[in-house]
């Protein structure tokens, strides 16, 4: 096995220097992926990348591109491979799937397509076959799948290589071991330690900078600690050289604990939290590094120099980034002290700052002279790297409010045009939606592709959604252009600028639409065709109303009457309150969040429901659709929105609402009386009904009814079925 291929994978942004790092393990990279790299090499250069990549996340070996345009496709091909060449037939494995195409569109059909076609390749004549063992298997499969093709390898890893196996407790905010290592790299530690410097993280979390600041200048492998790898019980190990580069990694690791002639560098790492130092000293002890790495409990404000420092070395430090509003305002002092204590300690150091709040670079007081893009996680984050001198000194600055964009008009020709057409908006969908008794609705919806923009007022006071801009648009312009905009609206639309709530709107996935955005708490109560309804413009993505299905909610209301209503995926239970103002006897919602749940039961409160007879229950809809159902759940309205996707954790599989729909209509079908009715809602832009559902039932799609002026512009917003039992 002298000439194989490797996709070694790696965090986003990390690409050029695991490159660089594979080569020193006799890897020949042959190119570049996303968080990831291509290489040619032998079984040995995969091992050593296994044993002493600081940066990596996994060594896949490759085997083979299959294509996979089908299901069917994908499988047949998996099952020409030899997997007697890799898995045992009394051993176990799992399989490992990532990427979606047309016809694949979920990682857990993916790898069930994957395994049944290694199954059947190792099936034997006798019925024997490998188990699967989703936690401690003999042997990982990787399956990537990209547009049309799935890369299928061994997982020489295991798991990812960023665990050394020192840490198993985390600070408040860890940082991934292999990202530090990444950061060190950056700042040119290696060159740096040779030369004798020393390393000070000032706030030092549990550990993880100063930890791998210490074992890359000591030379230790950063996979000595683990317990086990990925290739131990593949069939293709070869023992003997593990053991040999095993052995060469002590020998190693003896060596570099002797220091560089003679002297070991100073390696601190200090905090003010007492909780995470001593998590910190945990990891520093299961890391093997006592005695050689200190860590002590002391703020900044306390820092000072130590005699026996060196005159050289790296500062590099992890600081928070303000996460919530009320932080980021403390950010500035925190920025500026830390600044004033490296630059009056640690004169001729280099000082490197991680921060997924850059601008706060302006408060330390030095000149950064050169800026790394990198990701914390998927948080996008920046390293600054400084030299602390007197040429490098600058005045410290407060920037402004990062997340907040100050209103301003840049060109003032643009902003009349977005003046003029909000109060233009203001005369025809405004006039309407008063006579019409609506206080809550949608004034502007990208009327103008120049702003971007969702505007909705909610009896009084105004949110504002910012679609992401297109790559086609810089930065700058877009926060140029939502400036205006911001310095437009509460003129134009005649508001208070506290009254004004303004948002990014992104694609969401898994449970980020449950995530809160903010802790503000602010509620308040409007008023909808007599229901009385609690939002929050702040905290959430959503404001806990979906304007758009106001004629949906109406016509529930004046058809509920003597009714049994169910309410799946049920949000804040706007729908359920419609249905029991309008006189529905009973009623069900369910909905896997529990603040929305909460929020539900609040709401039906506030409109006098009666609890007993209107029950609000946390439950993963997929799970309870795909029960038998009881006596007592029969309905004779079920109004069922759910979301696009997701793969939460909570939820028993994945929804793909494409690929689902069917079945949780059939579903849901069982539920409903003979002459009951299902109203299925979809914002899925691209979705098709399956054809065999019509077959089956009597379905009217009424889309364009349930849609009032103000949405008409964006006709996409959703759509809607009614669904009957075929008589």
């Amino acid at each position: 096995m002298s000439d194989l291929n490797f996709f070694v994978t790696c965090p986003k942004g990390l690409e050029y220097l695991l490159e660089d790092e594979l080569r020193t393990f006799g890897m020949d990279p042959v190119r570049n992926a996303p968080a990831g790299v291509w290489a040619n090499g032998t079984l040995e250069s995969g091992y050593r990348a296994c044993l002493w990549s600081r940066l990596a996340n996994r060594v896949i070996l490759h085997l083979a591109d299959v294509d996979a345009t089908s299901g069917d496709q994908m499988l047949g091909g998996v099952t020409d491979l030899e997997w007697q060449q890799h898995i045992p037939m009394n051993g176990s494995f799992r399989v490992n799937f990532v990427g979606q195409n047309e016809a694949i569109r979920n990682t857990q059909y993916g790898a069930q397509r994957v395994k049944d076609g290694i199954v059947d390749r190792l099936r034997s004549a006798s019925g024997q076959r490998p188990s699967v063992d989703a936690k401690n298997p003999d042997v990982t499969v990787s399956a990537r799948l990209n547009r049309g093709k799935l890369s299928v390898g061994i997982d020489l890893s295991g798991d990812s290589l960023h665990k050394r196996g020192y840490r198993t407790e985390k600070g408040a905010a860890p940082l991934k071991e292999n990202l530090a290592a990444a950061l060190l790299t950056r700042c040119g530690w290696p060159e740096l330690a040779k030369a004798g410097g020393d390393f000070i993280d000032p706030m030092c979390g549990s550990g993880t900078l100063v930890i791998e600041a210490a074992m890359m200048a000591l030379d230790l492998a950063p996979g000595r600690k683990r317990e086990r790898f990925g290739f131990e019980r593949w069939l293709g190990h070869q023992p003997d050289l593990w053991l040999s580069l095993r052995q060469e990694a002590e020998k190693r690791a003896y060596t570099g604990k002797q220091g560089i002639e003679g002297r070991v560098p100073a390696f601190l790492g200090f905090d003010q939290d007492r909780g995470v130092i001593q998590t910190a000293g945990n990891n520093l002890q299961r890391a093997g590094l006592e005695g050689i790495v200190t860590i002590k409990q002391q703020g900044v404000d306390q820092f000072s120099r130590e005699e026996a420092w060196a005159e050289t070395g790296l500062v590099l430090v992890n600081p928070p980034y303000g996460e919530r509003l009320s932080e980021r305002k403390e950010l500035g002092g925190l920025y500026r002290s830390l600044g004033e204590a490296v630059k009056e300690a640690l004169p001729g150091w280099r000082f490197g700052v991680f921060t997924g709040a850059p601008e706060y670079g302006k408060s330390i007081g030095l000149r950064s002279y050169k800026q790394y893009r990198l990701y914390n996680g998927k948080l996008p984050a920046q390293l600054l790297l400084f030299n602390v001198d007197d040429a490098s000194a600058m005045t410290p600055r407060e920037p402004d409010v990062p997340g907040e964009v100050t209103p301003r008009i840049a060109n003032e020709e643009r902003a009349a045009m977005l003046r003029n057409r909000l109060k233009k908006n203001m005369k025809t969908v405004g006039q309407w939606a008063r006579k019409q008794g609506i206080g809550c609705y949608r004034l502007y919806d990208a009327d103008m592709p120049e702003f971007a923009l969702a505007i909705d007022v909610y009896e009084g006071r105004v949110h504002v959604q910012e679609y992401a801009a297109p790559k086609s648009v810089d930065e700058r312009s877009a926060r140029e252009r939502l400036a205006e905009a911001l310095a437009v609206i509460p003129d134009a639309i005649g508001v208070e600028r506290e009254d004004m709530v303004c948002k990014q709107r992104q694609r969401q996935t898994g449970t980020s639409q449950y995530e809160k955005q903010a802790a503000s708490g602010e509620f308040f109560n409007v008023h909808e065709h007599g229901c009385v309804l609690k939002v929050n413009l702040k905290d959430y993505l959503d404001t806990g109303l979906f304007l758009d299905h106001r004629p949906v909610r109406n016509w529930i209301q004046q058809n509920a009457a003597g009714k049994r209503f169910l309410n799946l995926f049920c949000y804040t239970g706007a729908a359920t309150v419609h249905a029991a103002v309008g006189g529905a006897t009973r009623s069900l919602s369910l909905d896997m969040s529990k603040t929305y749940v909460n929020w539900a039961q609040e709401n039906l409160a506030l409109n006098g429901a009666d609890a007993s007879h209107h029950r609000v229950e946390q439950a993963d809809c997929l799970a309870w659709l795909a029960g038998k159902p009881t006596s007592d759940q029969r309905f004779d309205l079920i109004f069922m929105d759910p979301p696009t996707f997701s793969n939460s954790a909570r939820m028993a599989g994945v929804l793909d609402i494409q690929k689902d729909h069917g079945r949780l209509i059939r579903q849901a079908m069982q539920r409903l009386t003979s002459e009951g009715l299902l109203i299925f809602s979809t914002n899925f832009r691209r979705f098709k009904l399956d054809e065999s559902l019509e077959e089956e039932f009597a379905i009217e799609e009424v889309t364009r009814d349930t849609l009032d002026r103000d949405f008409q512009r964006n006709a996409r917003i959703h759509r809607c079925w009614q669904v009957r039992t075929r008589i």
